[in-house]
């Protein structure tokens, strides 16, 4: 830092000057405060006054001392600092400064791990003033009730649904109806499945979207008409006789003549049916047979009533026809594709080849013949053998009364015609329908 430097002679003498100035006017002041402090003194009685003055003049004499000591620590500086001609000289004071200084190195300070604080979670409850301090009440949501009351009634809704499952199952005893058309079908075993499926699938809640149509087609003799009357009985035992019917076209509508007054009438009987049906919660069937001789008139009716436009009790009724039509489809294909069939193929797996194959062709057969056949399941049936001949003949034997014998049962499945045998096979022409009238002839 720069010093500043001045002459020996005007730094004493103005020195000096100031300082016997001071004395002067310090001595003037002192000499007549000390005055007006005896003239106070001589009174009887000191005023406030005086009493300011006392402390005035202390003041001043503090201050006086001090600056004597200043005073006469300047003279020992300047009377050192004189040299060798012993003049006082006045000098800068010195300034100490940190130029040139290195610090000393701080000791190196171990650092200490710091435990993380686990930082709860604060919860600012805000409590009102005049109120005693609890914790507020947490309100549900309206809109959680809500869910909670929609998620019981879906639970219910699934519960009931397995419910009534179990009931309709129960209820039309399908378990009871697969073993009677099991025991009474001959050589339709895959047919007798598929039905089945259909019907469980069905029956199994009481809400459908349409009503069941099954089609069921194959040559003559191969059981639909007998699979009509099983059926029919079955369910007669289930839902009551008059939620079944059983439509033969040639019995209740023979001229055609009557074909409109024939629909009328199926119209209004259905309807009545069906409305029946509905107050007792069952589902009615309705069975049609040959159809192959029915009308377009009564076809055009049960178009109307299988529609999916229709009322809720109209959708819960199952529709089963009963036709040889597309007979030639199926014949063809059997005796043509015997061959490629292994012999230890079960029942059910020929029969869904046979349904795989045929459906196409059939219902495109089908649907040039009347629409009402676009909103059916068609189920072929396939021809007979030679062995379900001979199960027809010993079943209607039983059932006649005549002992059984198996030479005697093999001479009458003879006499049946066949077509040429095809990989081992030999099929009916006619199935079991001659069964009855051969065995009536014993």
């Amino acid at each position: 830092m720069p010093h500043f430097k001045m002459s020996d002679e005007s730094s004493s003498t103005s020195s000096s000057q100031l300082v016997e100035d001071f004395e002067g006017e310090l001595d003037e002041e002192v000499d007549s405060e000390e005055g007006k402090n005896q003239k106070d003194r001589g009174s009887p009685t000191p005023s406030l006054s005086s009493f300011a003055s006392l402390r005035a003049v202390i003041r001043i004499k503090q201050k006086y001392q001090a600056i004597k000591r200043r005073r006469q620590e300047m003279a020992l500086g300047l009377g050192t600092q004189g040299g060798l001609t012993g003049a006082p000289r006045c000098t800068s004071p010195k300034i100490f400064t940190f130029n040139g200084l290195t610090p000393p190195p701080f000791p190196a300070i171990p650092s200490v791990p710091q435990k993380k604080k686990k930082r709860g979670r604060k919860r600012d409850v805000l409590y009102p003033p005049e109120r005693q301090r609890k914790m507020p009440k947490q309100e549900r949501s309206r809109a959680t009730s809500g869910l909670y009351l929609l998620f019981a009634i879906v639970f219910i809704q699934v519960y009931n649904a397995i419910e009534n499952l179990d009931d309709h199952v129960l209820r039309y005893d399908l378990e009871g109806l697969e073993k009677t058309l099991r025991r009474e079908m001959f050589g339709q075993q895959g047919a007798v499945e598929g039905l089945l499926s259909h019907l469980n699938d069905y029956l199994s809640t009481y809400v459908h979207n349409k009503p069941l149509v099954v089609s069921i087609h194959g040559p003559s003799g191969v059981g639909k008409s007998h699979l009509g009357r099983l059926l029919a009985g079955h369910f007669r035992s289930v839902v009551g006789d008059t939620l079944v019917l059983q439509y033969y076209v040639l019995h209740h509508c023979p001229q055609e003549a009557d074909a409109m007054q024939c629909a009328r009438n199926l119209s209004t009987l259905i309807s009545e049916m069906v409305e029946k049906a509905e107050e007792e919660e069952k589902i009615p069937l309705f069975i049609f047979d040959e159809a192959e001789h029915m009308h377009m008139e009564i076809f055009d009716v049960l178009l109307q009533l299988v529609a999916s436009q229709q009322s809720n009790e109209y959708l819960n009724a199952i529709y089963l026809i009963l036709s040889n039509l597309g007979h030639a489809h199926i014949t063809k294909h059997m005796l043509q594709n015997s061959s490629s069939i292994p012999m230890a193929m079960t029942a059910s797996g020929r029969h869904s080849n046979l349904v795989k194959e045929l459906t196409p062709i059939l219902r495109k057969t089908l649907e040039k013949h009347h629409p009402l056949w676009s909103e059916a399941d068609i189920l072929p049936l396939g021809l007979l053998e030679k062995g379900h001949v001979m199960e027809c003949f010993l079943e209607e034997v039983t059932r006649e009364g005549f002992y059984p014998d198996h030479s005697n049962i093999e001479r009458l499945a003879g006499e049946i015609e066949y077509y040429p045998a095809v990989g081992g096979r030999e099929y009916s022409q006619t199935g079991c329908k001659q069964v009855v009238a051969k065995v009536n002839l014993l």
